[in-house]
């Protein structure tokens, strides 16, 4: 099939896909256009490729089990609050004999580190600001050193892409119930450095909107001290 980026699954990605044959009709439709409309080989380009590897927030599991395919030295540990998300990751995970773990993630306390990497991805916007600064800190906290924090989040430009990203997730979250969250708060992702800054990480950051309809920006992290 081909996505909204415009592109093919890959050879990858369509193995990857394979793995949720087993899911419900509702899921499977979720990720096949969330690997459609995501980054996420990019983001996977900025974790190591081996080590402990957590990704916050990974609901159907689509990035945490891309990582373990590609690099099975990397034992990758996915959290998340919906249950039932969480079991089609576990099950596609087995469908895959893929070395990632999925649990439910408990407040905002996060599974024991250190951590080699952490993956953020699209998950921020549904808490307040105060929240995902916090959790960005205690995302730092758990690093290992040397560790990346790697989040992928909205930007608000360019602003036509914006406003098409603020409709759709407005209807999946407070429409649709998709995603779960009472939150919409897309920080500009200058805010989000600045956090990851603050929290002593040295933090890069670049735009991923190119040939895809959302503004996709990608902010990484490094912890470089003990």
């Amino acid at each position: 099939m081909t996505g909204a980026a415009g592109r093919l699954p890959g050879r990858e990605g369509s193995r990857l896909l394979a793995f949720y044959a087993g899911a419900p009709p509702m899921a499977r439709a979720h990720v096949a256009v969330r690997w459609a409309t995501c980054p996420f080989r990019a983001v996977a380009a900025e974790v190591p490729a081996a080590g402990r590897i957590l990704e916050v927030g990974c609901g159907h599991g689509l990035l945490s089990l891309y990582l373990a395919l590609t690099s099975p030295a990397r034992e990758v540990v996915g959290v998340d609050v919906d249950d039932d998300k969480l079991a089609a990751g576990r099950a596609a995970a087995g469908n895959g004999g893929l070395h990632a773990t999925f649990d439910r993630m408990h407040g905002d306390r996060l599974p024991d580190g250190p951590w080699d990497a952490i993956a953020i991805v699209d998950v921020l916007y549904l808490l307040t600001a105060a929240e995902q600064v916090g959790l960005l800190a205690a995302c730092a906290a758990a690093l290992a050193p040397g560790g990346i924090l790697v989040v992928k989040e909205m930007a608000p430009v360019p602003r036509w892409k914006a406003a098409w990203n603020q409709a759709q997730e407005t209807a999946a979250v407070r429409v649709l119930g998709i995603t779960e969250g009472d939150e919409l708060t897309f920080l500009p992702p200058a805010d989000l450095a600045g956090a990851m800054a603050t929290a002593g990480l040295t933090v890069r950051d670049r735009p991923l909107h190119r040939h895809y309809p959302h503004p996709h920006h990608l902010v990484v992290g490094r912890r470089t001290s003990p």
